[in-house]
């Protein structure tokens, strides 16, 4: 079990980081992933359109199934992205990795607005859109690797736990934020059939711009501290294990930390995927409340993920990752259920927006701390490689709940009762995982 639970390895010691470091760090990775959401979160907020446009079926549960299912297509290419860009960053340094990633990840992005639709060319849009999903999702596993630890890495002790909900839950809810901004904005400009004519693929384009601000915004960032210690320490010792390929030296010491990892991340993700993430949905599907609603809906559950992350993330830097997970865990199990149904049954726009608000903080609470632990289950020459590889493939296996979901469902009016039974399971695991995993509060040097 200490084999599984603990990885012994000598540390060196910790560094000194300016304050100034610190804030371009939390700056560059908080925007960097924001922005790499936000690509990704697009799709969810044109979900019904696409499904009509690229997956046309006779119900609509299953148009929604097969949308969901491209979504899934690029979070199970995240783990490669992964192995590649943590690989980079791991031998060549965050930043630059980074900075590939997330102009990758923008273009892509971009594309998707010059496909041409199942209308047009038939199938072949349909497999057009998917290869994109999957280009799309190796830069946006590249991302995880690099955003995922340059924060934490230049943040001092007491601030890593805020650290990791502000840059992995933050990020989320700001890059979710942006999206429902984008989204009240392209409606508003093509209401109706005007946005599923036009409007979808102003959605899209709008990446270009996120690649661009990255771009601006990691010139003035610097390197990992603790990456730049161990590369010299590398280069005045020629014949340290680190040397070897980061990929290498995971696969073969730390991969049993990977599979104690996933029951903690795979209860994160699909907290994520299950709440804020199909939020947009439930409220077309389920709630059938109008563009202007959801769209203040949204807003308000992207603000509460940030606050969300943050608390709880902070919280675990003050009574550990360990307990933290505990008790969210056991909330999650109980709260997440209550939520769910009583969105179902809201009648009210005051009901709505409390019952979202409420699912929204319980999903996202629960991968708060994940990132920092994560960080500190690794050292420092294969953390890019562990942190990407546990979180995305966590995520993916999280990201792929929705689909199963809206599959299992059957119809739209079972859709509230399988994410209950659903989010129940999981969190059972997650919670199990909790206790399985060891303290690692202050391992990170």
């Amino acid at each position: 079990m200490d084999n599984i639970t603990k990885t012994n390895i000598e540390r060196p010691v910790e560094v000194s980081i300016k304050n100034s470091q610190m804030v371009r760090a939390t700056i560059a990775s908080l925007i960097g992933w924001a922005l790499d959401l936000y690509d990704l979160f697009l799709l969810l907020y044109v979900a019904t359109t696409i499904g009509n446009l690229f997956f046309p079926a006779s119900n609509q549960t299953l148009s929604l199934a097969a949308v969901y299912a491209s979504f899934a297509v690029t979070l199970l290419m995240r783990p490669l992205g992964s192995a590649i860009f943590g690989v980079y960053a791991d031998k060549n340094g965050r930043k630059k990795a980074m900075t590939v990633a997330i102009i990758g990840a923008g273009l892509s992005t971009t594309a998707f607005g010059l496909l041409p639709t199942i209308h047009q060319v038939g199938v072949a849009a349909s497999i057009a859109f998917l290869i994109l999903r999957l280009v799309q999702g190796i830069f946006v596993g590249g991302v995880v690797a690099s955003t995922h630890t340059i924060g934490t890495e230049s943040a001092s002790p007491k601030y890593r736990g805020l650290m990791s909900g502000l840059i992995g839950g933050g990020g989320a809810g700001l890059g979710a934020l942006f999206a429902s901004i984008a989204y009240s904005i392209v409606s508003a400009i093509f209401p109706g059939d005007a946005f599923d004519t036009l409007g979808w693929r102003i959605m899209f384009f709008t990446g270009i711009i996120g690649a661009l601000f990255g771009l601006f915004i990691f010139r003035s960032l610097d390197e990992s501290p603790l990456w730049k210690q161990l590369k010299e320490k590398q280069s005045k010792d020629k014949m340290v294990e680190q040397q070897k390929s980061p990929f290498k030296m995971f696969l073969t010491k730390y991969y049993k930390v990977l599979f104690v990892n996933l029951m903690i991340v795979i209860g994160g993700g699909s907290g994520y995927y299950l709440t804020a993430g199909f939020i947009p949905t439930f409220l077309k599907v389920v709630n059938k409340v109008p563009a202007a609603v959801s769209s203040g809906v949204l807003i308000a559950t992207s603000i509460t993920t940030i606050l969300a992350a943050i608390v709880v993330g902070h919280l675990s830097e003050l009574i550990g990752r360990k307990k933290t997970f505990m008790i969210i865990g056991i909330l999650c199990v109980f709260g997440l259920p209550y939520f769910y149904l009583s969105l179902a049954h809201s009648t009210t726009t005051t009901s709505i927006y409390l019952n979202a608000i409420g699912l929204v903080f319980l999903g996202n609470a629960s991968y708060a701390p994940v990132l920092i632990f994560l960080n500190e289950r690794f050292p420092t020459e294969v953390r890019s490689t562990g942190t990407g590889l546990s979180w995305n493939v966590g995520f993916a296996i999280g990201g792929m709940m929705p689909t199963f979901v809206n599959l299992a469902s059957g119809t739209v009016e079972h859709i509230p009762y399988t994410l209950m039974y659903f989010t129940i399971v999981i969190y059972l695991v997650y919670i199990l995982g909790s206790f399985i995993i060891p303290e690692t509060k202050g391992n990170l040097k």
